[in-house]
């Protein structure tokens, strides 16, 4: 057994047994590289890769192959979810000097960890025009030997271009409107009209772009939206048995599935379903929220609040195993052939609409099978956009469950997820937490507290989004430059401080803190909080024209900015007629508190009106008369 033995990652543990000599990211790794003068081998992945268990069982099972990675370097491996800004380095290393990323990432890098050499996977053998992982080892570190002084070059170009890209200073060009015109024109030129989506093969569920397209309402943005979320929740991608999405679909069909569940999947999909189902009524969304939500709570939810990571795509080394079926086993459970489309192997995927008596046997068929590997790290970030989904969908769809649920995530992130000065924290599993948390983590659970107090009205929550987003621009802005960093200040030494700012595949910590902050900036009449806002704005500016759909959360963010202020100040019990009523429709450019509060500006001075529940329509906290009867509300939200 290696040094991997007492980590918290799931990922790590699954290589605690390799003969390879690892050692979790640290000074241990550092200090025996630099006693040594031995460059140390990085292996990056997550424990529902595919291509990692691949790589894993090619090479790190296999004693030869290990012999000769402990002889030439000192061998590292990191789990990306756990530690992001080392999977930021590592990626952007691997993508400038390959031109493309993916993992498992194997990255080379000097004792002061700067990358000189920098892959994905390698095979055992040559391959594909692809050297084999001992040749590359082999090649590497001969030129670590015998070329010292291109090694040290080359690591400090990688390192130089790095960090600089985190000193980009923001656009000087003015934000206006037409950013968002030329931004819709941009993605639509990328729909997939046959299937819907954004692009060809593989198809990744771009639940960011869905939302802006929602948000803007015109009759060709919501024919993007239906026509994806249909084509999705056909089956395949979406699993028809069970809930849930799978990962992303390798064919244009939305049919053939890369079969890892991930938690943030789910979260933002279930969101995006929801939105749609409130703008068109087509009640087929509805169900899969409804599915969806309920298969992160049954498979997902761990004792004491939290929802774990995700779920495998292999089972017993074969991807999709548990979702597939024989032709002799769908017919053993009653599955028509018509809802059967080839897979591999001769196995088949279920695609379709099963009623609920067949479902339901169905599921409980499958059920009995070996399940895939499950990752019961809690991860703040995902665990801060599933309750986001959760309230609001609890509120919408009056799901108690669901509400409960909520509550022990938020519970859980303040709580197991918090350190004793009230600062979050990255991870935990089985009770022991990984460390600091990072920008998306304060700015995805922030998020999710803000949807917890609308659907609660419990102000608890919404002080603790304000006091998180705060300690966020304390521990990652940058005063001079605008925007946040991925990491705070006084993080690791040895990773350069990154910014990220693409929304794919889930919302960069940049563009949701964006959303809080100006969401809060309306609820607190703080100007300074909407400065921060519009800073990340002005850093992505350039990028957004080149892109728009790698921006889409930003894009929100500017739609809330530009559009015209809508505060609405809810007084009584959150689950009252009126309050229903007064945020049935979809308003992603409305903000709401609901109280009463003399704490909250935007509450203050609100109260029930001859003792019954009242609704506040403002704009700049400039407030139409109060609303106590759900016939008057068209009148003031028109």
């Amino acid at each position: 057994m290696n040094r991997l033995a007492d980590a918290t990652s799931p990922y790590l543990l699954q290589h605690a047994d390799n003969p390879v000599d690892w050692y979790p990211w640290g000074d241990e790794a550092f200090a025996r590289a630099e006693a040594e003068d031995k460059p140390l081998l990085v292996s990056v992945g997550y424990s529902s890769c595919h291509w990692c268990h691949v790589m894993a069982h090619e090479s790190f099972e296999n004693a030869s192959t290990a012999a000769l990675m402990n002889d030439l370097f000192v061998n590292v491996k990191v789990d990306r979810e756990e530690r992001p800004d080392v999977d930021a380095l590592t990626m952007e290393a691997t993508v400038g000097m390959t031109g493309s990323g993916g993992w498992p990432t194997t990255v080379f890098m000097t004792p002061d960890a700067k990358p000189f050499y920098a892959g994905t996977y390698f095979p055992p053998e040559p391959r594909h025009g692809m050297a084999s992982f001992a040749d590359v080892m082999r090649a590497v570190a001969q030129t670590w030997r015998e070329r010292r002084g291109d090694v040290d070059r080359q690591a400090s170009r990688i390192d130089g271009a790095l960090r600089s890209v985190a000193k980009a200073a923001p656009s000087n060009e003015p934000l206006t409107a037409s950013l968002l015109t030329d931004a819709a024109r941009g993605i639509a030129r990328t729909f997939e009209p046959a299937f819907g989506g954004f692009g060809h093969a593989p198809k990744f569920p771009a639940a960011s772009t869905l939302e802006f397209l929602l948000g803007r309402g015109d009759d060709d943005s919501l024919a993007m939206v239906a026509a994806t979320l249909d084509a999705m929740a056909a089956g395949g991608m979406y699993d028809v048995v069970g809930g849930g999405f799978h990962r992303y679909s390798v064919d244009d069909r939305w049919l053939k599935p890369h079969f890892e569940k991930m938690l943030y999947d789910n979260a933002l999909l279930a969101s995006a379903y929801l939105h749609g189902w409130v703008v068109t009524g087509h009640e087929r969304y509805r169900e899969v929220v409804e599915e969806t939500l309920d298969y992160v709570l049954r498979e997902l939810a761990l004792p004491g609040g939290g929802l774990a990571s995700a779920q495998d795509a292999d089972t017993d080394g074969i991807e999709g195993l548990t979702y597939t079926w024989t032709l002799e086993e769908a017919a053993a459970v009653g599955l028509p052939r018509g809802l059967l489309e080839p897979f591999e192997h001769g196995r088949l995927i279920v695609r379709g609409e099963l009623d609920g008596g067949l479902r339901a046997e169905v599921l409980a068929e499958r059920a009995r099978r070996v399940q895939p590997f499950r990752d019961d790290k809690v991860l703040a970030s995902w665990n801060g956009l599933a309750l986001a989904a959760l309230a609001e969908a609890a509120r919408r769809l009056e799901r108690a469950d669901w509400l409960a649920a909520a509550r022990g995530v938020g519970e859980f992130l303040l709580g197991a997820l918090s350190d004793e000065a009230g600062a979050l924290l990255r991870s935990q599993r089985d009770g022991r937490t990984s460390g600091p948390a990072y920008l998306d983590d304060y700015a995805n659970v922030a998020h999710g507290l803000m949807e917890l107090h609308v659907a609660t009205g419990e102000l608890r929550w919404l002080s603790e989004a304000r006091r998180l987003a705060l300690n966020a621009i304390a521990r990652f802005g940058d005063a001079e430059h605008g925007g946040f960093f991925l990491s705070a200040g006084d993080a690791d030494a040895r990773v350069p401080r990154t910014k990220e700012l693409q929304d794919t595949p889930i919302p960069s910590g940049n563009s949701m803190l964006a959303l809080v902050l100006l969401r809060l900036s309306r609820i607190w009449g703080d100007d300074e909080l909407e400065r921060r806002a519009v800073s990340v704005f002005r850093l992505v500016e350039p990028a957004v024209r080149r892109a728009p759909g790698a921006f889409a959360w930003a894009l929100r963010g500017l739609e809330l900015w530009f559009g015209a202020s809508r505060e609405i100040a809810i007084v009584g019990p959150a689950d009252s007629a009126l309050a229903r009523a007064a945020l049935a429709a979809f308003q992603p450019n409305a903000v709401v508190a609901v109280g009463p509060s003399d704490d909250v500006p935007l509450l203050a001075g609100k109260d029930l009106i001859d003792g019954k529940p009242a609704v506040y329509v403002c704009e700049r906290f400039a407030c139409r008369r109060p609303v106590t009867e759900i016939g008057d509300l068209a009148d003031v939200l028109s």
